[in-house]
Parts: structure tokens; sequence; C-alpha cells
């Protein structure tokens, strides 16, 4: 089973409906949508479709086996939603909305946008499985997100009102250009802002130019000088590709000779391409890592809730840094005035000079920051241009604000007429990773009770990052970093506790996860004792 494959018109004829495009289609009562089901109109459509959910719920409304639709049934959805009352926008002010991505921060980004009262439909492309299971996100599994005309054209088609572009490569790539040239609304960076995660020399650069606390360093392209800047400079030291390597070109070098080894991966045996053609050597700084998250218009950011991820794959903060094995949200260890300093002497700074430089920022700026030991002020890491993952689970869980309208007035430079409302209390997600991860991984492994595991107490849900179906229609992993499965409380221990006992219904025989998570912000008599 994969998620949907369209190639659709942008205007239909519904068997008696008016013509209209999917902007008004998808809150349609499926009395008028589905009143005659026939093979002629599945061919009208020119469409292939295999969603297990959406079958199911057509035939709920009496439609025939062999009738498959692209459309989610437009019914109101079962699922409690924080938005009631006078929140609810009118019909003329939802938007469509097309999300780009297929991991677990891009399932929490749909969570959060089809909870949205302003949000009519959702899509997402390529998704996953878990995102296709979805009762009101539709997959488009065929759409080349890195082809910026074949996503234009799709906006257009659908009567998309809103993109959200959630990986860092298609920005990087200037998907974002694109859309924005063809006047529709993108939440994500352009490619020359996107260098602030594209190239950490460029990130490294601009610090110094607007005086932005980080790291030192030096930028090298020939082995031999870095090494000599090594050898003066002693360990620990910090090595990192310049470019995107999939989150793996950052090497924390305990001796001399684990440094001179990464030098030489990057530089010499070309371990990550291009991206590693230049190495920042960087200065190990001893403290506790925190990820700080704005939304920014441009010239405006706004802070989000505070998060903290484990990016260690072990238990204690041990062995490989991975792409995140768990996060918790709030952290405490950014207090109010920490907030504070980090958006003056960080985030306003970096704002400023993009914009001074002609880069206008529009996004979400993930600042890594480093709250220093021996000083206890933050220190920018690295800038990332996107949600965190998995730390945008734990924030889509806690907001409740509008997350299209948000989104909207970031892209229209609007928001500092915004405030955020967030839930009270806490969120945490645990990582389920095929067992070698972050090494080598078997795939295609069974995962089963999901289901069971999602309502073994109240406030969970389990984001699907790599997960697939077999020929039965069963989820199986296909990924390193599998499912995050995320739960509220009203605290942190609640969270925690909820958390792992969904993790501990799954049954799947080939994953692992850390046994600790949040084990910084609890007392350690919580941790878990596995």
């Amino acid at each position: 089973m994969s998620c949907s494959t369209l190639n659709v018109g942008a205007y239909l004829n519904l068997n008696g409906c008016t013509q209209c495009g999917i902007s008004k289609l998808s809150w349609f009562r499926p009395a008028c949508i589905f009143q005659k089901s026939s093979a002629s109109f599945v061919d009208h459509l020119n469409l292939s479709f295999n969603n297990h959910s959406l079958v199911r719920d057509i035939h709920q409304f009496g439609c025939s086996g062999s009738f498959h639709s692209v459309f989610k049934c437009s019914y109101e959805s079962s699922e409690q939603s924080a938005f009631t009352g006078s929140d609810r926008k009118s019909d003329s002010e939802r938007v469509v909305v097309l999300v780009i991505g297929s991991g677990g921060r891009e399932h929490a980004l749909c969570y959060a946008l089809q909870r949205s009262p302003s949000c009519e439909a959702v899509f997402c492309a390529p998704g996953n499985a878990g995102i296709s299971n979805s009762r009101n996100v539709t997959c488009i599994a065929d759409l080349d997100i890195y082809d910026g005309a074949a996503v234009v054209s799709f906006c257009r088609q659908w009567g998309v009102g809103l993109v959200v572009v959630g990986p860092e490569a298609p920005l990087v790539s200037g998907l974002v250009n694109n859309l924005v040239k063809a006047g529709i609304p993108t939440f994500g960076p352009s490619t020359e802002a996107a260098a602030l995660e594209g190239s950490k020399n460029f990130m490294k650069h601009l610090c110094d130019r607007y005086e932005i606390p980080t790291a030192k360093y030096k930028t090298f392209s020939d082995s031999s000088a870095a090494k000599q800047y090594i050898q003066e400079e002693g360990a620990p030291i910090v090595i990192k590709a310049d470019g995107l390597a999939a989150g793996k070109g950052v090497i924390v070098a305990m001796t001399l000779e684990e440094a001179y080894e990464a030098v030489d991966s990057m530089l010499v045996k070309g371990a990550f391409g291009s991206a590693g053609c230049r190495v920042i050597v960087e200065e190990f700084l001893e403290g506790e890592e925190v990820s700080f998250f704005a939304l920014v218009d441009g010239e405006n950011a706004i802070p989000l809730e505070s998060a903290q991820d484990h990016k260690r794959v072990g238990d204690g903060d041990t062995g490989p840094n991975t792409g995140g094995m768990g996060a918790y949200s709030p952290a405490p260890i950014l207090t109010k005035e920490l907030q504070s300093r980090v958006m003056e002497s960080i985030i306003t700074p970096t704002v400023k000079g993009m914009s001074a430089e002609g880069r206008k920022f529009v996004g979400v700026l993930f600042a890594g920051l480093m709250i220093e030991k021996k000083s206890g002020l933050p220190k920018l890491i690295e800038y990332n241009v996107r949600f965190g993952d998995p730390e945008c689970q734990v924030l889509m869980v806690r907001l409740e604000s509008d997350l299209v309208q948000v989104l909207l007035a970031a892209c229209r430079g609007e928001l500092s007429e915004v405030s955020l409302n967030w839930s009270p209390g806490s969120a945490m997600v645990v990582v389920m990773a095929g067992k070698g991860y972050p090494g080598s991984y078997e795939k295609g492994t069974l995962i089963e009770k999901l289901e069971e595991a999602e309502h073994v107490a109240p406030g969970i849900k389990i984001f699907h990052a790599g997960t697939a179906y077999d020929s039965e229609g069963r989820f199986i992993a296909t990924g390193g970093r599998v499912l995050g499965v995320t739960a509220k409380g009203t605290d942190l221990h609640e969270a925690r506790d909820r958390a792992y006992s969904a993790v501990e219904e799954i049954n799947w025989p080939g994953g692992f996860y850390r046994h600790d998570i949040g084990w910084r912000a609890l007392p350690r008599k919580q941790h878990a004792t596995k």
C-alpha cells in the first residue's frame, strides 16, 4: 500500500455537483460527492489511489467497493478539536494546504494543520504510510518535490492557498523561490536565506558580521592546513562538513586522532560528497544543548515554546549522534530570562542581518544552542531553517493557535500582530528506531498494535517517520527513525509515563528506543529503569 497518486484536472463535475475546484469540494457533504459511484467516475478523474482508511470511510457512506476517490469525505472529524465556537473561521476563509516532506515532522505538521479552523484540506507530498492513514490528509506520492514547476502546477490545479515546506533539501534547492514567484503563499525560506543551514561557513560569517555569539572557528578546504590548526588548538574539538549531510556531518572529536580522521573522511575520502568539500573546525563548547525555535516573517520574529531533544543514541546520552531519539517541551533550562537573551543576542540580529544582506528570511529559525557551563550564557552552535524533528512533534501537540493563520501571517509579513497559545502542561516524544540505527538497520520489519498504543492513556499521538505498508496492508519499518510516540500530560512526569506506556504496547521486535528521555529535566528516581 502507498499514498495516493493523482492526475486530476483543476475543475470537476461530480455527478450533479456544480463545477468547482477542490477548494470548494473538500467540505461538501458526502451525499453530494458520493451520491453515485461508478467506474466511469474514476476514469473521468484519471487517478490511482490506495488508502485503507479512505476506502473504509467511503464504504461507510454506501459507496461501491470498486470506488476509490482522492477526496477525504467531508464529514466532521470525530477527533476532538482544540478550536471551538468563535474560533472557527467562515467557509470563505478556509485554505487548502500542501505540506512538503515525508517524515515525522511532516506528520506532526499535518496533524496540527488539519486541526486548524481555517484549514479546508491538507495534502502531503510525498507523505508516508502513517500520514496516508490520517482521516483528513491525502498523500501525493508521485509529486516530485524538487520539480518546482510540477509543484506550482499542482497548487494551481487544486487551489492550494498555503505551502509548508518541511525538510531542508527542497528549501536549499530553491522550491520556495518557484512558489513565491508564482504567487503561492509559502512558509519557508528562499534558497538564498536557506544558506543559513545549507552552508555552515555562511552562517559563521554572518555571526562575525553581526556579533552573534558562537564558537570560535576556522574554515578549511585543505586537509593539511586543517590538521595543523587542530594540532594548535588541541582536543576535544568539533569538525563539521560545510554543506547538508543528512544530520551526519558533525564529528565531536575527543582526541587529535579522531579529529584528523574526520578531516580525512571529508576532505580526502569525500564521505559527504560536495557537502564536505570544506570543513569548519570549531572549538568544543561544554554545557547543555537546547533547541530554540522562532517564526520569522522577514523582519519580525516570535519565539515558539521551548523544547529539548536527545541526540545521542544511547541511554545517558552515550553513543553516536543521531537525528534525535526523543524530545520534550517545555525545557526547564530555557527560563524566560534566557529566552529573552536568545532573542536579543541571537535571533533578532540574525533576522536583521539577513535582511541587510538581501536575504530576507521567512520561515522557522531553529537555533541549536549551547548553554555554556562556565558562563551560563547561550552560544549559537548551528542554524536549521525548518522545524526540528523530533521537537516539532511535541510543539505541534501543544499548539492551540490556528496554525494556518499563523503561517499565513508569516508569509505576509504580519507576525508582529500574532500571539501564540499553548496548552498547559508538558509533552514528550520517544523515538522508536530500527535496531542498528544510526548505522545499518534492517528494513521491512513488521510493526503491530499501533492503534492500541494510542489508546492506552489520554493525550497520545503516534507520528510516523519511516513506515510503509506491506502487501497485506500492515505497517512495516522502512527507515532508521521510524515512530515518534508522543504524549501530553499535566507535567513532564505524566507525559513521560504516558509515552512509555504507549511504547511498551507497540509490538515491534525490530525496533529499539531510549529509556531515559527527559532525564535532564526529571528527578533521577523518575527515569525508566530498563
